[in-house]
This record gives C-alpha cells, sequence and structure tokens, in this order.
C-alpha cells in the first residue's frame, strides 16, 4: 500500500536550492542520496539509472532505479519517481503557478490530508519558481485510469471516498490563504478572467467539435461558460482544499483495493462539490452515472462524517454536487483549447467524452435551476 503524507512528510533542506534539477541527467547518486535523506530515509545511493514514464505536459517525470550501498538494500526504496520542469523559460514562465502549487501541496498540505498520495522525500522549487523537483514514491505497478474506457462502480467508491481525504481536514478552514499565499484566490479581477478565458475556450470547442456534438451538449456548454458568474455567486457557502483535476487520468488503481492521488498542480481553496461533481460527471457514462450517482455521493458523504465533518447533512452534499457539475464543462473545455500537448485523435475522444458526459449531467440535474436570480 502506498504511504500517507501522515505517516512520512517532507524535511524541510537547509539549501532547498541544491534540490532542484531541470534534466535527469543532473540526478546522480549524491543528489539522490542527499533527497531521500532530507526525506527522512537514511540511506546511501551508490549508482542509478533512469526511464522516462509518462507524457506530462507541463512537467517530466522519469523512474530511477536506485542501487544502494552494500547492506543498505532494506533501507532504501528500490525506484522512485523524480517529477521536474519542462520546456524553455517562456514556456515555464506561463505555467509557473502549476510548479507552485504541486511544490506547495507536499509541503505544505499532504502531512495533515487524509487522501492517499505517494511518500516524498523532497519537494524544492527555485526562487524564480520555474525549475522544481519531487522526488516521489512509485506506484508501479498500480495504473492510471484512462477518461475514455471510464471506470467500476466498485473503483468510483474508491475514489469517492478518497477524495473525502482530502476535503475533510481542510473543510470551511479559514486559515488556508495564510498557509498557503500562494494558492489562487477567487477574486473579482480573477473571475472576470476565468470568465472570459471560459466564454472563449467554449466557442472555440464547440466551433472545434461541431460535427460531433448534438445540439443539446453545444447549447449546454454555450450556456455554462455564460453562466459562469452565477455559478460563482452559488458556490461561495462552502469551501475547502479542492484537487481541481480530480478525474481518472490522475488516479492510480492498483490490484488490493487502494487508490494513489497525483498531479497536485491544480489545487486551489473552493467548493469542494466542484471536485466530486467533476469526477463523477466525467467518469462514468450517462447511464451508468445515473444508475450510481446517489449512491457514490452518500458513500463521500460517509467518508466525510467519518473523518470528523459534521452539521453537513446527506441532502445538502447532494446538492453541492449537483451545484458543482459546471466545473467540468469549464475545465474540459479550457484544458483542450489551451493545452501545451499536440492535439490528437486520442485526445479529442478525452475532451469529447469529458464535456459530453459533463453536460448530460448539467441538464439530467437541473444544476442551471439551482443557480440565484439575475
Amino acid at each position: 500500500m502506498h504511504a500517507n503524507q501522515t505517516e512520512h512528510s517532507v524535511h524541510p533542506d537547509t539549501d532547498a536550492e541544491l534540490l532542484v534539477v531541470d534534466t535527469p541527467d543532473e540526478v546522480t547518486p549524491q543528489w539522490l542520496t542527499r533527497a531521500l535523506r532530507a526525506g527522512g530515509t537514511d540511506v546511501e545511493i551508490v549508482a542509478l539509472r533512469f526511464e522516462a514514464v509518462g507524457t506530462g505536459q507541463t512537467g517530466a517525470s522519469y523512474r530511477f532505479y536506485l542501487e544502494p550501498a552494500p547492506g543498505q538494500t532494506n533501507r532504501a526504496p528500490a525506484t522512485v519517481v523524480i517529477k521536474m520542469g519542462a520546456g524553455d523559460r517562456a514556456a515555464r514562465s506561463r505555467i509557473a503557478r502549476a510548479y507552485r502549487q504541486e511544490t506547495g501541496f507536499y509541503q505544505t498540505f499532504a502531512a495533515s490530508a487524509r487522501i492517499q498520495v505517494p511518500r516524498c522525500w523532497s519537494a524544492e522549487i527555485s526562487a524564480d519558481g520555474l525549475s522544481y523537483a519531487l522526488v516521489l514514491e512509485d506506484a508501479h505497478p498500480a495504473r492510471s485510469g484512462r477518461q475514455v474506457d471510464g471506470c467500476t462502480f466498485d473503483q468510483a467508491v474508491l475514489a469517492v471516498r478518497n477524495l473525502a481525504g482530502l476535503h475533510a481536514p481542510f473543510w470551511n478552514d479559514p486559515t488556508l490563504p495564510d498557509r498557503a499565499p500562494w494558492l489562487w484566490q477567487a477574486d473579482e479581477q480573477a473571475m472576470q478572467f476565468l470568465h472570459n478565458l471560459f466564454v472563449g475556450a467554449a466557442d472555440g470547442f464547440v466551433h472545434r467539435y461541431a460535427a460531433e456534438l448534438s445540439a443539446a451538449d453545444t447549447a449546454t456548454l454555450l450556456r455554462c461558460a455564460e453562466e459562469f458568474p452565477r455559478w460563482g455567486q452559488a458556490i461561495q457557502h462552502r469551501t475547502s482544499l479542492i484537487h481541481g483535476d480530480y478525474r481518472l487520468d490522475n488516479l492510480l488503481f492498483d490490484d488490493h483495493g487502494h487508490v494513489v492521488t497525483v498531479d497536485w498542480q491544480t489545487i486551489e481553496e473552493g467548493f469542494p462539490g466542484r471536485d466530486l461533481a467533476y469526477f463523477l460527471a466525467t467518469a462514468l457514462p450517462p447511464a451508468q452515472r445515473r444508475q450510481h450517482e446517489a449512491a457514490l455521493v452518500a458513500a463521500y458523504h460517509q467518508r466525510l462524517v467519518e473523518l470528523g465533518v459534521d452539521g453537513y447533512s446527506a441532502d445538502e452534499c447532494f446538492e453541492d454536487y449537483r451545484l458543482g457539475t459546471l466545473h467540468g464543462p469549464m475545465t474540459t473545455m479550457i484544458g483542450c483549447m489551451y493545452a501545451a500537448g499536440t492535439r490528437s485523435e486520442s485526445s479529442d475522444r478525452m475532451f469529447l467524452s469529458m464535456a459530453s458526459n459533463s453536460a448530460a449531467a448539467i441538464r439530467e440535474l437541473g444544476t442551471f435551476d439551482l443557480l440565484p436570480p439575475v
């Protein structure tokens, strides 16, 4: 089972910049020894090799195979994954917030979260914010989900209960901005910028996929962007730390009933129903969602209660789920139209399934009816 950060926390290094690298060739046995010791594993690495893993759009990840000093095999992990920045300085400057947020999650919040995440030995970022390095537990042979394939009911139960482990410890916590000034703040200027971004993305998305989208989906997606200001008003009553991109591609499932969450570049203080609705509305095709959503929202709520959230009824939880569904079209269409990666048939299928599934959920759950009057 992958360790939760409540058992293994990141220990700050006195020379943090020394633990920031830009290429895998900069990772030497001495560097990795220092990083592992910074995270509480007293071991000496004498040799290593690496291979690229994943196809990250905003960073690069590598699996390192470690050879510890004689007699230290039992103390050292066999492999670790190191995640670092990618691209030139101009490209990195556009996504520097993502680097800051992911590093900040492991530095500030992972130790007190109850969600399952990889153990992190070191999480450091450069002074200019354009380079960072995470030394993480290797979740192999756990496998990431795939949006286009969906998931089983049992996997969905694991995922929503795991999600409650993120939300519960930070439920309506007024200290979040003080603990992490780098968290995105939904002030008036930021919301106006996001609204403009959403409108532009929606127009571009429905134009790009006009032949594949139904008339109902097109109308729903465009209305989501139009209604963004009212939606923003409707989701101010409850906050927590949210993942922001809690979907199958960012979840690693093993064969023993465990799920680990990765890619923490989109965290913010926000409405927890957004994460729940985004997962359920994108991971499950409409018929499967309709069949199971009541039980899955109940499983999420039960886990919140188990973790100490009180004064929050099951009915309130289901209404928050309904309200949260606009997060799906927003994140999907902005991600699609402004993604740095190369467009492909696979990415087209993924974005279309996420948008169509979310649009169906919004119509069937009557989300627009929950928004405040103009």
